[in-house]
């Protein structure tokens, strides 16, 4: 049986009259968590894209970029509006993809230090599926030993923490059995090598991380499979984020180049559908659902705003020809994830989808 909703009442002084009796529902303590405190922070970050100063200050380097995203962490405890704040305040979409990047590793891991950039170590040269990893980690009396190397690492020359994914053996079955490894990026035998520039979102700099018979102690060895628990939720948790990032840079677009409200509007609606689809279960089959239905939505949005960049300035304007190529990245693992979670639902009980 479903759960019924709780009513309770409380009395109140004041404005509402002596005596006044104030309804309130809740289905559970999540709810009343939620109520109380998630909608206070959604209207702040709300009123910060519709009110807030749409002249972004010039971010001239990846540097310049962290120092504004760092600042506003301050304000924004919650991963999803750090992405949108991030995403407002940028001043073109590789910076706004970098915010909802870091955002998506700070809601999957957030014991992280909020002061510490950090990208996540999977990609290798034969891939980045399960199968692929060859870095090892391998026991060496009371610590680990970490050997490999990842072929392609966002933010990497500019990270200070390495999430890594790594194989410390193979199962009964022959599949690798894969660990997350928390690695200072400047620990002997860390070799980092920058990457030439992407031709879109050249900005955001990436790098090929090599690791040689580097110490690891048990505590950076982070529990549970690497791959079940971190690497395949986070194909969902980063395109929540990363799109939120991205609705909230173009709400700053549309607001300084004078887009119709009605257009605002939509995009704001967006900002609430994937800011609440950043907080469910990101290995659920329904959730895979609805985001496959949003970013569809955010795509059309996107189709009818078209004909409105002939407002926008040139350089913005011309960026965003260049950049927009990012939004198609991982577009295959995106159909098979929405595939996977079709064949779920139909198949029985919801719950999570396997994309092996």
């Amino acid at each position: 049986m479903g759960l019924r909703p709780r009513v309770s009442y409380r009395l109140c002084k004041g404005r509402r009259g002596p005596g006044a009796r104030v309804r309130r529902f809740f289905v559970n303590d999540d709810a009343r968590v939620f109520l109380r405190h998630r909608v206070p922070v959604v209207n702040d970050v709300l009123s910060f894209l519709v009110a807030g100063s749409v002249t972004p200050p010039v971010l001239d380097s990846v540097d310049a970029w962290w120092r504004q995203h760092l600042e506003l962490t301050r304000r924004y405890s919650v991963p999803a509006d750090l992405a949108l704040a991030g995403g407002f305040r940028a001043d073109r979409l590789g910076y706004a993809f970098a915010s909802g990047y870091h955002a998506a590793l700070r809601s999957l891991f957030p014991r992280l230090p909020a002061d510490r950039p950090t990208a996540l170590c999977a990609t290798e040269p034969m891939g980045g599926h399960p199968s692929a990893i060859q870095t090892r980690l391998a026991s060496v009396g009371s610590k680990w030993k970490l050997t490999g190397e990842k072929s392609f690492v966002t933010l990497g020359t500019r990270a200070e923490l390495l999430l890594v994914v790594a194989s410390e053996g193979q199962d009964p079955q022959g599949r690798n059995r894969l660990r997350l490894v928390v690695v200072d990026a400047k620990r002997a035998g860390v070799h980092v090598t920058a990457l030439p520039e992407l031709p879109f979102v050249p900005e955001v700099p990436h790098a090929e991380v090599k690791f040689e018979d580097v110490l690891v102690s048990p505590d950076e060895v982070l529990p549970g499979d690497g791959y079940v628990r971190y690497l395949k939720p986070f194909r969902t948790v980063e395109d929540c984020h990363v799109h939120l990032a991205l609705l909230g840079w173009l709400l700053q677009v549309a607001r300084r180049s004078g887009w119709p409200e009605p257009v605002r509007e939509e995009l704001l609606a967006l900002v609430i559908l994937m800011r609440g689809l950043s907080l469910a279960d990101p290995e659920d089959a329904t959730t895979h659902l609805a985001l496959g239905g949003a970013l569809e939505l955010a795509r059309q949005a996107l189709e009818r705003c078209e004909p409105l960049w002939t407002s926008v300035d040139a350089s913005t304007r011309e960026r965003w020809a260049r950049d927009r190529r990012l939004l198609g990245v991982a577009g295959k693992v995106r159909a098979k994830r929405l595939e996977v979670a079709r064949a779920r639902i139909a198949s029985g009980p919801t719950g999570p989808s396997s994309t092996d």
